[in-house]
Formats: C-alpha cells, structure tokens, sequence
C-alpha cells in the first residue's frame, strides 16, 4: 500500500477532469473507485473535496489517498499493436500537421476500451504517432458504429485548446445519416430533453437515452436540454432519406435518440429503432431490407474547428464507410449531391 501523495498540477494538465486526470497518472485506478474517493473526500483539492467530475487548474495541489500497490505501480507495457491494425489506422488519416491528427474512423471500431473492448482507436495510438514525441491524444468521441470525422491532439498544449473547444462548443458537426420515412418539414429542429436510463451490465452496458418533453426537463432528475437541427436532402419516396443533422448540444447518443423520438430512426439502429422492424414507408422500423445493409448508416461527415495553434478555421470532410457508400448507390445518390453545410444560413 502506498502513502498518501500530493501533486501539483502542471500547466500542460489544467483544465481536465480531475477522474480523467488521475486515471493518466495511475491507468490502475478503476473509475469507481474515484468516485468512491470523492464520495468519501479522500480525494482533495487544495484541501477541498472534489466530485470526480471536477476540473483541475494549474498550479492546484491534489490529495491522493493511499493507494494499494497493485494501482500503484505504473500501468504494464501496453499490448503489441499488430501490423495490419497498425496500416488499418493510419490509412484512416485524413489530416495531420503538427498539433492536430484527424482520423475517418470506421464504423466498428471503438474510440476507446471498456466493456470488454480490447481493440480500440485508443489502444492504436502508438501507431499514430509518426514523428511526435508522444502518443496522441482523444479530445471527442464517437458511438463504436458511427463512422468519420474523429480528432485527436499531438501535445498537450493542443489537447487542452481542443477539449476547451468542444466543451465550450466552439466548434460545428455535421452528420449524414440514411433514416425511416421522410422527416417534415423537410428543415427542422429537435429540442426533447435526454435522460439516461440504467443498463443491464456490470460497467452500465446497455444504457439508453430517454426523450423527455421540454416542459417536463425542469421536474426529470437527470434530464439535460438537448438540441439537433436536421435538413432532409433526398428521399426514396416515403420508405427512406438522406438526412444532415448538426447537434447544437453534444449529448450521449443524441442523433440517434432524437431521430427515433421523431419517428425516423437511423436505419441500422437497433438501440433506437427497433432491429426487427422492417420499414415500410411509414417512417418506422431500423431496417430498409433487401440489400440495404443493416449496419448504423450514421457518419460525423463534416467538422470545423478553430485550429489550438494557429487560430485558424480548420475545415475536415470525411467519405462515406464502404456500407453507407453501397447503400447511397442503391439508391442512385452520390455525395457530392449535397451542399458542404446546409445549416450555412442558419449560422
């Protein structure tokens, strides 16, 4: 067991979460048993306590309770990353300067490990490292099926400017997605609150979010405001539609949840639309049948940032995955078909 340890948080590590922050230090320490720490205030900020949600600033000095020895140990060699994952990866790059990588992650692939996961974007880091001095970092997610644009910082300095700007939303998503029916009117906006009900497994597996009505977020423990704005661009007469959607907020499966509220859920989603149904044009059911894969057709097509360095607008667009492309010439649809941002005036 190990001592209780004070250590003062570096420039470089301000403003993360405290439980994200620990768990770099000690990759050991189990989510839960953070919380527990906080819980219990044995966890301490300048002497204060803690949730494990709290954000630490340079310059704090952060209580570490004992620890026992097998969390104390610095974390094991990590698992030989295979050639082919490690070609697979960095084929998947669509942008890399010195600050900023960006990745077109496939549908499949989870961005991190957890819940038996043990292939993952995370986990391949080493293999996008190219001339860097360390490993690059994860700023955002994405849902293990959802496919595209994924972000990722090559230092420290730009991990904190990019994490800033998605948590302050100071940047723009746009996701292309092959939805039940046709959503009217044809440019709209979703506004239902989201609260997250309770999975099955040991680590929450299974999870699900919640619509709430506006009105009722106020009396729902949980439920957080949540925003999408959609345009449908093309429709199969009433059975299908290419649908854009920009999330203004950034919640836990939001497009999926807010789709199948609208009684369009993304083809392919059995969390939200129900894997069994077949689609008959009535804007209900996952699955479009015949040949239409029934993989998650939703992809983060588009994302704009301001660059952590240079200040600059950095514009990424990201090609269709290999199903949805098949899907899309199916249906006699090309990409190039929609405008880059169909939002651009509502912005």
């Amino acid at each position: 067991m190990s001592g209780v340890q004070t250590i003062t948080v570096e420039e470089a590590d301000a403003d993360q979460r405290i439980d994200r922050w620990l768990r770099r230090l000690f990759p050991h320490v189990s989510q839960g048993r953070i919380e527990k720490m906080c819980r219990k205030g044995e966890l301490r900020v300048d002497g204060g306590r803690v949730k494990a949600s709290s954000r630490v600033m340079a310059g704090q000095v952060v209580r570490i309770p004992p620890l026992p020895d097998s969390e104390h140990r610095p974390a094991p060699r990590p698992t030989r990353i295979s050639d082919a994952d490690a070609r697979m990866i960095q084929d998947c790059v669509i942008y890399r300067d010195d600050d900023v990588l960006a990745l077109n992650k496939p549908a499949g692939l989870p961005v991190q490990g957890g819940s038996g996961q043990t292939r993952h974007v995370d986990g391949m880091a080493a293999a996008l490292r190219f001339d860097a001095e360390e490993n690059p970092r994860l700023v955002h997610r994405l849902d293990k099926d959802t496919s595209g644009v994924l972000l990722l910082a090559r230092t420290r300095q730009a991990a904190k400017g990019l994490t800033a700007a998605f948590r302050h939303r100071n940047t723009r998503k746009i996701y292309w997605a092959l939805v039940a029916g046709v959503p009217t009117p044809y440019l709209g906006e979703i506004k239902t609150g989201l609260v997250k009900a309770p999975g099955h497994g040991r680590g929450g597996e299974g999870e699900k979010m919640i619509a709430v009505h506006p009105d009722e977020i106020g009396d729902t423990p949980g439920a957080k405001r949540a925003h999408t704005v959609y345009a449908t661009l093309y429709r199969v007469a009433g059975r299908a539609s290419w649908v854009a959607m920009e999330p203004i907020t950034g919640r836990t499966h939001q497009l999926r949840a807010h789709m199948s509220e609208i009684g369009h859920p993304i083809i392919g989603d059995g969390k939200y639309g129900g894997s069994g149904q077949e689609n008959m044009g009535d804007g209900w059911g996952a699955q479009l049948g015949g040949i239409i894969s029934k993989k998650l057709h939703l992809h983060a097509r588009r994302l704009s940032f301001e660059h952590p360095v240079s200040r600059k607008v950095v514009t990424l667009t990201a090609p269709l995955p290999a199903h949805m492309k098949d899907s899309w010439d199916i249906l006699g649809w090309t990409e190039d078909l929609a405008a880059d941002d169909p939002f651009e005036e509502l912005f």
